[in-house]
């Protein structure tokens, strides 16, 4: 039997940045390998903490039928009771030089978006050696989950500090945003000869395509939600940037697409999820 391993959770601050921040981390049971454990790190860690480690849970202990062994799962949310802190994380997970937006509904802060880089530097200064005291991990094997702006943070991580992690895993991400803002980061990618090749998952949901799902046909605002797909083009655009980063990155990237049947935008997160801890935590990962 597997031991049973420990959640921790805390408020961790970093120099400059308007924090805490809420970590969420899984540590396995029993001793480490010796290298130290994989690490799964998650944005939006509020949304997906729960779902990476009891997907973790129930198929690690079966390596043999599951592929999966135990790892360290590090899910970065916000001090809010709600899945989601919308003001904060539209802040934190999208690229510079960002824009200003009306109020949430509800609210009275101003939305500002472009803080990933801030966000992305906390990240590698503070939230990794915090993780790394915490537990003895290895620190060539780390995956960068994110879903819709968290996939938007993840890619824009890869094409900025591509050292950080070896495989990255975007879901439904949000390369649309802002008429296409990290596109500029894509387009000055060089990730170095010689350097470990980056695996990039990229995902999304059957009707985040150009039709609609069964349950919005008929539906009073079918209209502007089809008009809306098919301006973001979430399928298409992930699939795309597989293609592009394959076909330029040959040999130091390697990329792949995958569409979820019968997902929505949001409906993708456990399926997606479950990909990450798949990715993260592979018995014999590839190389």
């Amino acid at each position: 039997m597997m031991a049973v391993g420990r959640d921790i959770v805390a408020e961790v601050t970093a120099p400059g940045q308007a924090w805490p921040v809420r970590v969420m981390l899984h540590v396995p049971g029993g001793p480490a390998p010796t290298s130290g454990w994989p690490v799964l790190y998650m944005v939006d860690g509020n949304a997906v903490f729960a779902m990476a480690r009891d997907a973790l849970r129930t198929q690690a202990p079966y390596p043999a039928g599951t592929g999966i062994g135990p790892g360290v799962i590090a899910a970065i949310g916000y001090p809010v009771e709600t899945a989601y802190d919308p003001v904060r994380r539209s802040f934190d997970l999208t690229p510079p030089p960002g824009r200003g937006y009306p109020a949430f509904p509800g609210r009275d802060d101003a939305v500002r978006t472009g803080g990933a880089e801030s966000f992305r530097d906390a990240l590698a200064a503070t939230l990794m050696p915090w993780v790394a005291a915490a537990a003895p991990v290895d620190g060539r094997r780390r995956t960068l989950f994110g879903h819709s702006f968290g996939g938007l943070f993840a890619l824009f991580t890869l094409f900025t500090h591509p050292s950080l992690f070896d495989t990255i895993v975007a879901a439904s991400p949000a390369l649309s945003w802002e008429d296409g803002a990290v596109r500029p980061f894509e387009d000055a990618f060089r990730p170095s000869e010689g350097s470990p090749c980056r695996r990039v998952l990229l995902s999304a949901g059957e009707w985040e395509g150009d039709a609609l799902a069964p349950f919005q046909r008929g539906a009073p605002d079918a209209a502007e939600r089809l008009a809306h797909k098919r301006e973001v083009r979430t399928v298409a655009m992930a699939r795309e940037l597989a293609d592009r980063l394959n076909a330029r990155h040959a040999g130091r990237v390697a990329a792949t697409y995958e569409t979820f049947a019968g997902e929505n935008h949001m409906s993708v997160l456990p399926v997606a999820v479950n990909r990450a801890v798949q990715a993260a935590f592979a018995v014999a990962p590839p190389r």
